[in-house]
Protein backbone atom coordinates (compact mmCIF):
# COMPACT_ATOMS: atom_id res chain seq x y z
CA UNK A 1 0.00 0.00 0.00
CA UNK A 2 1.31 3.62 -1.23
CA UNK A 3 0.87 6.37 0.90
CA UNK A 4 -0.29 9.35 -0.94
CA UNK A 5 0.15 13.07 0.37
CA UNK A 6 -2.52 15.49 -1.09
CA UNK A 7 -2.21 19.38 -0.34
CA UNK A 8 -5.82 20.91 -0.29
CA UNK A 9 -9.22 20.03 0.19
CA UNK A 10 -11.28 21.78 -2.13
CA UNK A 11 -12.92 20.06 -5.15
CA UNK A 12 -10.21 18.61 -6.94
CA UNK A 13 -8.10 17.44 -3.90
CA UNK A 14 -11.33 15.51 -2.59
CA UNK A 15 -12.18 13.96 -5.76
CA UNK A 16 -8.18 12.97 -5.91
CA UNK A 17 -8.89 11.41 -2.43
CA UNK A 18 -11.55 9.36 -3.06
CA UNK A 19 -10.16 7.77 -6.36
CA UNK A 20 -6.78 7.17 -4.87
CA UNK A 21 -8.13 5.35 -1.69
CA UNK A 22 -10.37 3.23 -3.81
CA UNK A 23 -7.22 2.04 -5.70
CA UNK A 24 -5.69 1.19 -2.44
CA UNK A 25 -3.73 3.17 -1.62
CA UNK A 26 -3.35 5.34 1.92
CA UNK A 27 -4.46 8.57 1.41
CA UNK A 28 -3.99 11.99 3.56
CA UNK A 29 -5.62 15.23 3.01
CA UNK A 30 -3.43 18.35 4.52
CA UNK A 31 -5.52 21.37 4.95
CA UNK A 32 -3.72 24.57 6.27
CA UNK A 33 -7.59 25.96 6.92
CA UNK A 34 -9.64 24.50 10.14
CA UNK A 35 -12.65 23.49 7.60
CA UNK A 36 -12.47 21.07 5.09
CA UNK A 37 -13.25 22.52 1.15
CA UNK A 38 -11.15 25.16 0.35
CA UNK A 39 -13.09 28.10 -1.62
CA UNK A 40 -16.13 26.00 -1.07
CA UNK A 41 -15.98 26.28 2.65
CA UNK A 42 -19.09 27.45 4.46
CA UNK A 43 -19.26 29.42 7.64
CA UNK A 44 -22.12 30.34 9.91
CA UNK A 45 -23.03 33.91 11.99
CA UNK A 46 -26.14 34.85 13.48
CA UNK A 47 -28.17 32.18 12.57
CA UNK A 48 -27.12 32.51 8.75
CA UNK A 49 -25.60 29.72 6.69
CA UNK A 50 -22.96 30.77 3.80
CA UNK A 51 -21.39 29.25 1.32
CA UNK A 52 -18.19 31.34 0.94
CA UNK A 53 -17.47 30.34 -3.00
CA UNK A 54 -19.12 28.82 -5.86
CA UNK A 55 -23.20 29.23 -6.02
CA UNK A 56 -23.53 27.64 -8.95
CA UNK A 57 -24.39 23.92 -9.85
CA UNK A 58 -23.92 23.33 -13.86
CA UNK A 59 -22.90 20.55 -15.19
CA UNK A 60 -25.14 17.45 -13.23
CA UNK A 61 -23.93 14.72 -14.92
CA UNK A 62 -20.04 15.52 -14.08
CA UNK A 63 -21.43 15.31 -10.29
CA UNK A 64 -23.22 12.53 -11.08
CA UNK A 65 -20.54 10.97 -12.77
CA UNK A 66 -18.38 11.29 -10.15
CA UNK A 67 -20.71 9.49 -7.61
CA UNK A 68 -21.07 6.43 -9.83
CA UNK A 69 -17.48 5.74 -9.91
CA UNK A 70 -18.35 4.74 -6.29
CA UNK A 71 -21.60 2.86 -6.99
CA UNK A 72 -23.54 5.95 -5.50
CA UNK A 73 -25.50 8.87 -6.91
CA UNK A 74 -25.65 12.29 -5.45
CA UNK A 75 -28.96 11.70 -4.36
CA UNK A 76 -27.17 9.44 -1.76
CA UNK A 77 -26.10 12.74 0.01
CA UNK A 78 -27.80 15.54 -0.83
CA UNK A 79 -31.41 17.06 -2.58
CA UNK A 80 -31.00 18.57 -5.61
CA UNK A 81 -33.45 21.24 -6.54
CA UNK A 82 -33.68 22.69 -10.19
CA UNK A 83 -34.40 26.54 -10.12
CA UNK A 84 -37.00 28.26 -12.36
CA UNK A 85 -36.12 30.78 -13.28
CA UNK A 86 -32.22 29.29 -13.06
CA UNK A 87 -30.97 32.90 -13.16
CA UNK A 88 -32.24 36.66 -14.32
CA UNK A 89 -30.64 39.47 -15.54
CA UNK A 90 -31.19 42.81 -14.28
CA UNK A 91 -30.66 46.08 -16.76
CA UNK A 92 -32.26 48.40 -14.90
CA UNK A 93 -35.23 48.99 -12.64
CA UNK A 94 -38.62 46.98 -13.91
CA UNK A 95 -36.14 45.34 -16.31
CA UNK A 96 -35.43 42.23 -15.62
CA UNK A 97 -34.96 38.68 -18.11
CA UNK A 98 -35.50 35.25 -16.40
CA UNK A 99 -34.37 32.63 -17.46
CA UNK A 100 -37.05 29.85 -17.52
CA UNK A 101 -36.56 26.08 -16.86
CA UNK A 102 -38.19 24.65 -19.00
CA UNK A 103 -36.91 24.81 -22.80
CA UNK A 104 -40.42 25.55 -24.87
CA UNK A 105 -40.80 28.58 -21.90
CA UNK A 106 -36.95 29.67 -23.04
CA UNK A 107 -37.80 29.88 -26.85
CA UNK A 108 -40.86 31.50 -26.15
CA UNK A 109 -39.21 33.93 -24.25
CA UNK A 110 -36.32 34.71 -26.49
CA UNK A 111 -39.08 34.35 -29.42
CA UNK A 112 -41.06 37.56 -27.51
CA UNK A 113 -37.78 39.24 -27.41
CA UNK A 114 -36.22 39.21 -30.94
CA UNK A 115 -38.84 37.94 -33.85
CA UNK A 116 -37.05 34.74 -35.44
CA UNK A 117 -34.81 34.06 -32.98
CA UNK A 118 -36.43 30.88 -30.98
CA UNK A 119 -35.44 29.19 -34.44
CA UNK A 120 -31.73 30.31 -34.40
CA UNK A 121 -31.66 29.63 -30.49
CA UNK A 122 -32.18 25.52 -31.28
CA UNK A 123 -29.85 25.95 -33.85
CA UNK A 124 -27.29 27.32 -31.15
CA UNK A 125 -28.17 24.63 -28.88
CA UNK A 126 -28.06 21.75 -30.95
CA UNK A 127 -23.95 23.31 -31.89
CA UNK A 128 -23.91 23.37 -28.39
CA UNK A 129 -24.84 20.07 -27.45
CA UNK A 130 -22.26 18.88 -29.32
CA UNK A 131 -19.76 20.52 -28.48
CA UNK A 132 -20.85 19.15 -25.09
CA UNK A 133 -20.57 15.99 -26.10
CA UNK A 134 -17.31 16.13 -27.69
CA UNK A 135 -16.05 18.11 -25.00
CA UNK A 136 -16.92 15.97 -22.43
CA UNK A 137 -16.66 12.56 -24.10
CA UNK A 138 -13.02 13.59 -26.25
CA UNK A 139 -11.37 16.64 -24.45
CA UNK A 140 -12.04 17.45 -20.70
CA UNK A 141 -11.08 13.68 -19.24
CA UNK A 142 -7.19 13.68 -20.46
CA UNK A 143 -4.18 14.56 -18.85
CA UNK A 144 -3.64 17.09 -21.65
CA UNK A 145 0.57 16.43 -21.90
CA UNK A 146 0.18 16.48 -26.02
CA UNK A 147 -2.70 17.95 -28.58
CA UNK A 148 -1.81 14.11 -30.20
CA UNK A 149 -3.93 12.95 -26.90
CA UNK A 150 -6.56 15.02 -29.28
CA UNK A 151 -6.35 13.23 -32.25
CA UNK A 152 -8.92 10.79 -33.18
CA UNK A 153 -11.29 10.62 -36.04
CA UNK A 154 -14.42 11.68 -34.32
CA UNK A 155 -12.35 15.06 -32.89
CA UNK A 156 -11.05 15.66 -36.47
CA UNK A 157 -14.30 14.83 -38.00
CA UNK A 158 -15.69 17.12 -35.71
CA UNK A 159 -13.21 20.07 -35.73
CA UNK A 160 -14.56 22.90 -37.85
CA UNK A 161 -17.86 22.16 -35.55
CA UNK A 162 -16.15 23.17 -32.52
CA UNK A 163 -15.49 26.54 -33.43
CA UNK A 164 -11.93 26.58 -32.44
CA UNK A 165 -10.59 29.95 -33.78
CA UNK A 166 -14.11 31.61 -33.53
CA UNK A 167 -14.57 34.44 -30.76
CA UNK A 168 -17.57 33.58 -28.43
CA UNK A 169 -18.67 37.16 -28.55
CA UNK A 170 -18.58 36.66 -32.42
CA UNK A 171 -19.96 33.73 -32.41
CA UNK A 172 -23.27 34.51 -30.69
CA UNK A 173 -23.81 37.52 -32.46
CA UNK A 174 -24.32 35.51 -35.69
CA UNK A 175 -27.07 34.14 -34.25
CA UNK A 176 -28.53 36.87 -32.17
CA UNK A 177 -28.76 40.83 -32.35
CA UNK A 178 -30.77 41.90 -29.39
CA UNK A 179 -28.56 43.32 -26.52
CA UNK A 180 -30.25 41.42 -23.74
CA UNK A 181 -29.89 38.32 -25.54
CA UNK A 182 -26.40 38.72 -26.46
CA UNK A 183 -25.91 39.75 -22.66
CA UNK A 184 -27.64 35.95 -21.78
CA UNK A 185 -25.81 34.17 -24.20
CA UNK A 186 -22.01 35.53 -23.26
CA UNK A 187 -22.87 35.70 -19.42
CA UNK A 188 -21.78 31.89 -18.91
CA UNK A 189 -18.52 32.04 -20.35
CA UNK A 190 -17.52 34.56 -18.00
CA UNK A 191 -16.99 31.78 -15.45
CA UNK A 192 -14.25 30.92 -18.05
CA UNK A 193 -12.03 34.22 -16.67
CA UNK A 194 -12.07 36.37 -20.02
CA UNK A 195 -14.29 38.34 -22.24
CA UNK A 196 -16.38 36.86 -24.98
CA UNK A 197 -14.19 38.31 -27.70
CA UNK A 198 -10.77 36.42 -26.07
CA UNK A 199 -12.99 33.07 -25.19
CA UNK A 200 -13.09 30.13 -27.99
CA UNK A 201 -16.71 29.61 -29.19
CA UNK A 202 -16.18 25.92 -28.31
CA UNK A 203 -17.30 26.99 -25.21
CA UNK A 204 -20.90 27.75 -26.10
CA UNK A 205 -21.02 24.29 -24.49
CA UNK A 206 -21.65 26.10 -21.43
CA UNK A 207 -25.17 27.52 -22.79
CA UNK A 208 -25.48 24.12 -23.18
CA UNK A 209 -25.98 23.23 -19.45
CA UNK A 210 -27.14 26.62 -18.38
CA UNK A 211 -30.30 26.58 -20.73
CA UNK A 212 -30.47 22.53 -21.36
CA UNK A 213 -29.25 20.93 -18.93
CA UNK A 214 -30.87 23.76 -16.62
CA UNK A 215 -29.34 25.35 -12.76
CA UNK A 216 -29.68 23.15 -9.81
CA UNK A 217 -29.30 23.74 -6.46
CA UNK A 218 -28.12 21.48 -3.33
CA UNK A 219 -30.42 21.66 -0.57
CA UNK A 220 -28.30 22.93 2.32
CA UNK A 221 -25.86 24.80 -0.15
CA UNK A 222 -22.61 24.05 -1.93
CA UNK A 223 -21.07 23.05 1.13
CA UNK A 224 -23.16 19.98 1.02
CA UNK A 225 -21.11 18.31 -1.98
CA UNK A 226 -18.14 19.20 -0.07
CA UNK A 227 -20.04 16.93 2.91
CA UNK A 228 -20.85 14.32 0.30
CA UNK A 229 -16.88 14.05 -1.17
CA UNK A 230 -15.26 14.38 2.45
CA UNK A 231 -18.45 11.27 3.64
CA UNK A 232 -16.98 9.38 0.89
CA UNK A 233 -13.72 9.36 1.37
CA UNK A 234 -13.66 9.42 4.96
CA UNK A 235 -15.40 5.48 4.09
CA UNK A 236 -13.10 4.84 1.45
CA UNK A 237 -10.39 5.39 4.34
CA UNK A 238 -9.10 8.78 3.60
CA UNK A 239 -7.36 10.58 6.62
CA UNK A 240 -7.67 14.53 6.85
CA UNK A 241 -5.00 16.61 8.45
CA UNK A 242 -7.09 20.17 9.12
CA UNK A 243 -5.25 23.32 10.52
CA UNK A 244 -1.54 21.86 9.25
CA UNK A 245 0.22 23.94 6.86
CA UNK A 246 2.56 22.39 4.56
CA UNK A 247 5.71 23.92 4.41
CA UNK A 248 7.97 22.20 2.36
CA UNK A 249 8.12 19.34 0.01
CA UNK A 250 11.30 16.58 0.13
CA UNK A 251 12.66 15.16 -2.72
CA UNK A 252 14.69 12.19 -2.64
CA UNK A 253 16.24 10.54 -5.94
CA UNK A 254 13.67 12.84 -7.97
CA UNK A 255 11.10 11.28 -5.74
CA UNK A 256 8.68 13.12 -3.52
CA UNK A 257 10.13 11.65 -0.22
CA UNK A 258 8.05 14.02 2.59
CA UNK A 259 6.22 16.70 3.07
CA UNK A 260 7.13 19.20 6.30
CA UNK A 261 4.50 20.34 8.06
CA UNK A 262 3.15 22.39 11.07
CA UNK A 263 1.91 19.20 12.79
CA UNK A 264 5.98 17.52 11.62
CA UNK A 265 7.06 15.68 9.05
CA UNK A 266 4.80 13.09 6.86
CA UNK A 267 6.60 10.53 4.60
CA UNK A 268 4.43 9.78 1.18
CA UNK A 269 4.97 7.87 -1.87
CA UNK A 270 3.31 9.97 -3.91
CA UNK A 271 2.23 13.53 -3.69
CA UNK A 272 -1.13 15.49 -5.50
CA UNK A 273 -1.15 18.81 -5.13
CA UNK A 274 -4.31 20.58 -5.35
CA UNK A 275 -3.45 23.54 -3.49
CA UNK A 276 -2.60 26.74 -5.55
CA UNK A 277 0.31 25.66 -8.56
CA UNK A 278 2.45 28.83 -7.99
CA UNK A 279 2.24 28.65 -4.34
CA UNK A 280 3.35 25.09 -4.31
CA UNK A 281 6.28 25.38 -6.86
CA UNK A 282 7.93 29.18 -5.57
CA UNK A 283 7.31 28.60 -1.78
CA UNK A 284 7.51 24.64 -1.42
CA UNK A 285 9.63 23.08 -4.11
CA UNK A 286 13.47 23.87 -4.06
CA UNK A 287 14.11 25.90 -7.45
CA UNK A 288 15.73 22.65 -9.60
CA UNK A 289 12.51 21.00 -9.13
CA UNK A 290 10.19 23.91 -10.44
CA UNK A 291 8.21 23.29 -13.86
CA UNK A 292 7.80 26.87 -14.06
CA UNK A 293 9.98 30.44 -13.05
CA UNK A 294 8.16 33.08 -11.37
CA UNK A 295 8.52 35.09 -14.51
CA UNK A 296 6.11 32.33 -16.30
CA UNK A 297 3.38 33.22 -13.76
CA UNK A 298 3.55 36.98 -14.54
CA UNK A 299 2.97 36.19 -18.44
CA UNK A 300 -0.31 34.17 -18.00
CA UNK A 301 -3.96 35.49 -18.47
CA UNK A 302 -5.63 34.47 -14.77
CA UNK A 303 -9.02 34.99 -14.02
CA UNK A 304 -10.46 37.75 -12.01
CA UNK A 305 -10.06 37.92 -8.11
CA UNK A 306 -13.75 39.31 -6.25
CA UNK A 307 -15.11 41.80 -3.53
CA UNK A 308 -17.92 39.69 -2.21
CA UNK A 309 -20.10 40.28 0.85
CA UNK A 310 -21.84 38.16 2.90
CA UNK A 311 -24.84 39.81 4.14
CA UNK A 312 -27.94 38.82 6.50
CA UNK A 313 -31.09 41.05 5.91
CA UNK A 314 -33.79 41.12 8.25
CA UNK A 315 -36.89 40.90 5.85
CA UNK A 316 -37.71 39.15 2.25
CA UNK A 317 -36.82 41.59 -0.80
CA UNK A 318 -39.10 41.34 -3.43
CA UNK A 319 -37.46 41.36 -6.20
CA UNK A 320 -34.53 38.94 -6.20
CA UNK A 321 -34.26 35.40 -6.92
CA UNK A 322 -31.99 32.58 -6.25
CA UNK A 323 -29.51 33.98 -9.16
CA UNK A 324 -29.52 37.44 -10.12
CA UNK A 325 -27.15 39.11 -12.57
CA UNK A 326 -27.16 43.19 -12.45
CA UNK A 327 -26.38 44.40 -15.85
CA UNK A 328 -27.50 47.68 -15.58
CA UNK A 329 -23.89 49.36 -16.44
CA UNK A 330 -21.35 48.60 -19.56
CA UNK A 331 -19.79 44.97 -19.21
CA UNK A 332 -17.12 46.56 -21.58
CA UNK A 333 -15.81 48.89 -19.42
CA UNK A 334 -15.89 46.64 -16.74
CA UNK A 335 -13.82 44.25 -18.67
CA UNK A 336 -11.44 46.62 -19.58
CA UNK A 337 -10.57 47.42 -15.83
CA UNK A 338 -10.45 43.73 -15.71
CA UNK A 339 -8.14 42.15 -18.19
CA UNK A 340 -6.53 45.60 -20.22
CA UNK A 341 -6.05 48.64 -17.36
CA UNK A 342 -6.75 46.58 -14.25
CA UNK A 343 -8.15 48.75 -11.49
CA UNK A 344 -11.13 49.25 -9.38
CA UNK A 345 -13.83 49.46 -11.64
CA UNK A 346 -15.62 52.52 -12.48
CA UNK A 347 -18.80 51.20 -12.27
CA UNK A 348 -19.00 47.19 -12.11
CA UNK A 349 -21.61 45.04 -13.11
CA UNK A 350 -22.52 42.34 -9.85
CA UNK A 351 -23.72 39.35 -8.84
CA UNK A 352 -26.31 38.79 -6.09
CA UNK A 353 -26.86 35.06 -4.77
CA UNK A 354 -30.02 35.09 -2.59
CA UNK A 355 -30.48 31.82 -1.41
CA UNK A 356 -32.73 31.80 1.09
CA UNK A 357 -35.35 32.14 -1.61
CA UNK A 358 -34.98 28.56 -2.00
CA UNK A 359 -33.18 27.44 1.41
CA UNK A 360 -35.29 27.83 4.38
CA UNK A 361 -32.38 27.07 6.35
CA UNK A 362 -29.74 29.22 5.10
CA UNK A 363 -31.39 32.40 6.76
CA UNK A 364 -33.84 32.88 9.90
CA UNK A 365 -37.38 32.78 9.27
CA UNK A 366 -38.66 36.19 7.05
CA UNK A 367 -34.89 37.20 6.46
CA UNK A 368 -32.62 37.13 3.35
CA UNK A 369 -28.88 35.31 2.65
CA UNK A 370 -27.30 37.23 0.39
CA UNK A 371 -23.94 37.00 -1.53
CA UNK A 372 -23.02 40.04 -3.34
CA UNK A 373 -19.77 39.44 -6.05
CA UNK A 374 -18.21 42.10 -7.90
CA UNK A 375 -15.56 40.95 -10.41
CA UNK A 376 -12.36 42.93 -9.84
CA UNK A 377 -8.78 42.68 -11.12
CA UNK A 378 -6.20 40.60 -9.72
CA UNK A 379 -3.73 42.11 -7.68
CA UNK A 380 -5.19 45.45 -6.72
CA UNK A 381 -4.93 47.41 -3.31
CA UNK A 382 -6.85 45.92 -1.49
CA UNK A 383 -8.23 48.24 2.11
CA UNK A 384 -11.30 48.71 4.20
CA UNK A 385 -12.17 51.97 2.73
CA UNK A 386 -12.49 50.48 -0.55
CA UNK A 387 -14.71 47.46 0.17
CA UNK A 388 -16.71 49.76 1.90
CA UNK A 389 -16.84 52.38 -0.97
CA UNK A 390 -17.86 49.62 -2.97
CA UNK A 391 -20.71 48.36 -0.66
CA UNK A 392 -22.07 51.87 -0.75
CA UNK A 393 -22.19 51.63 -4.56
CA UNK A 394 -23.64 48.25 -4.90
CA UNK A 395 -25.81 48.75 -2.68
CA UNK A 396 -27.22 51.76 -3.94
CA UNK A 397 -27.86 50.57 -7.32
CA UNK A 398 -29.61 47.07 -5.84
CA UNK A 399 -31.97 49.24 -3.75
CA UNK A 400 -32.86 51.42 -7.08
CA UNK A 401 -33.18 48.42 -8.82
CA UNK A 402 -35.27 46.16 -6.39
CA UNK A 403 -37.73 49.50 -5.00
CA UNK A 404 -36.86 49.06 -1.85
CA UNK A 405 -34.38 50.05 1.14
CA UNK A 406 -32.07 47.02 2.20
CA UNK A 407 -28.87 48.39 3.61
CA UNK A 408 -30.49 49.59 6.81
CA UNK A 409 -31.62 45.93 7.12
CA UNK A 410 -28.32 44.16 6.86
CA UNK A 411 -28.03 42.96 10.42
CA UNK A 412 -24.86 40.60 9.62
CA UNK A 413 -21.93 42.14 6.90
CA UNK A 414 -18.51 40.52 6.21
CA UNK A 415 -16.26 41.02 3.19
CA UNK A 416 -13.65 39.00 1.29
CA UNK A 417 -11.18 40.36 -0.63
CA UNK A 418 -8.20 39.93 -2.49
CA UNK A 419 -6.12 39.89 0.67
CA UNK A 420 -7.98 37.47 1.99
CA UNK A 421 -7.96 35.10 -1.07
CA UNK A 422 -3.89 35.07 -0.90
CA UNK A 423 -4.45 34.91 2.88
CA UNK A 424 -6.93 31.82 3.22
CA UNK A 425 -5.55 29.74 -0.16
CA UNK A 426 -2.36 31.29 -0.87
CA UNK A 427 -3.76 32.37 -4.08
CA UNK A 428 -1.53 34.13 -6.78
CA UNK A 429 -2.17 37.66 -6.82
CA UNK A 430 -5.48 37.43 -5.06
CA UNK A 431 -7.10 35.14 -8.05
CA UNK A 432 -10.85 34.09 -7.65
CA UNK A 433 -11.08 31.32 -10.50
CA UNK A 434 -7.86 30.05 -12.06
CA UNK A 435 -6.74 30.79 -15.07
CA UNK A 436 -8.27 31.99 -17.65
CA UNK A 437 -9.72 29.86 -20.54
CA UNK A 438 -7.96 31.59 -23.91
CA UNK A 439 -7.28 29.69 -26.94
CA UNK A 440 -3.37 30.24 -25.77
CA UNK A 441 -4.12 29.12 -22.46
CA UNK A 442 -6.05 25.98 -23.58
CA UNK A 443 -5.28 22.04 -22.90
CA UNK A 444 -1.30 21.39 -23.23
CA UNK A 445 -0.66 25.39 -23.17
CA UNK A 446 -1.76 25.19 -19.55
CA UNK A 447 0.43 24.76 -16.68
CA UNK A 448 1.22 20.61 -16.73
CA UNK A 449 -0.50 18.13 -14.44
CA UNK A 450 2.97 16.86 -13.95
CA UNK A 451 6.42 17.93 -12.30
CA UNK A 452 8.79 17.25 -15.58
CA UNK A 453 11.09 16.54 -13.11
CA UNK A 454 9.75 15.02 -10.06
CA UNK A 455 8.34 10.98 -10.70
CA UNK A 456 5.86 10.76 -8.84
CA UNK A 457 4.10 14.40 -8.17
CA UNK A 458 1.59 16.10 -10.04
CA UNK A 459 -1.11 19.17 -9.81
CA UNK A 460 -4.72 19.73 -9.86
CA UNK A 461 -6.90 22.10 -9.70
CA UNK A 462 -8.41 25.20 -11.75
CA UNK A 463 -4.15 26.20 -12.45
CA UNK A 464 -3.66 23.11 -14.33
CA UNK A 465 -6.29 21.00 -16.97
CA UNK A 466 -9.12 21.22 -17.72
CA UNK A 467 -9.26 24.73 -15.55
CA UNK A 468 -11.89 26.70 -13.94
CA UNK A 469 -15.48 25.67 -12.60
CA UNK A 470 -16.58 23.08 -9.44
CA UNK A 471 -16.96 20.31 -12.11
CA UNK A 472 -13.93 21.07 -14.12
CA UNK A 473 -12.28 20.85 -10.70
CA UNK A 474 -14.00 17.38 -10.03
CA UNK A 475 -12.38 15.91 -13.63
CA UNK A 476 -9.13 17.08 -12.84
CA UNK A 477 -8.40 15.73 -9.80
CA UNK A 478 -9.50 12.35 -11.23
CA UNK A 479 -6.99 12.77 -14.23
CA UNK A 480 -4.31 13.89 -11.69
CA UNK A 481 -5.37 10.33 -9.18
CA UNK A 482 -4.92 8.03 -12.64
CA UNK A 483 -1.75 9.64 -13.58
CA UNK A 484 -0.28 9.63 -10.00
CA UNK A 485 -1.15 5.64 -9.95
CA UNK A 486 0.35 4.91 -13.18
CA UNK A 487 3.47 6.58 -11.79
CA UNK A 488 3.46 4.59 -9.13
CA UNK A 489 2.80 1.84 -10.78
CA UNK A 490 6.35 1.95 -12.07
CA UNK A 491 8.06 2.76 -9.36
Amino acid sequence: MKKVAIIGSGFSGLAAACFLAKAGNDVTVFEKNDTLGGRARSFTAEGFAFDMGPSWYWMPDVFESFFSAFGKSSSNYYNLEQLNPGFQMLFGKNDAVPLPAKLDDIYTMFENIETGSSTRLKTFLKESEFKYKVGMQQFVYKPSYSWLEYANKDVVKGLANLHMLKPMSKYVRSFFKNERLIALMEFPVLFLGAMPNNIPALYSLMNYSAIAQGTWYPQGGMVQIINAMVTLATELGVKFETNCNVTQIEINNNNVHALTTSKGKFVADGLIASADYNHVEQQLLPASYRNYSAEYWTKKTFAPSSLIFYLGVNKKIKNLIHHNLFFDTSLNEHAVEIYENPKWPTNPLFYVCCPSKTDDSVAPKGMENLFILIPIATNLEDTEAIRQKYYAMVMKRMEHICGEAIAEHVVYNKSFCVQDFVQEYNSYKGNAYGLANTLAQTGPLKPSMRNKKIKNMFYTGQLTVPGPGVPPSLISGQIAAKELIKSMIKQ
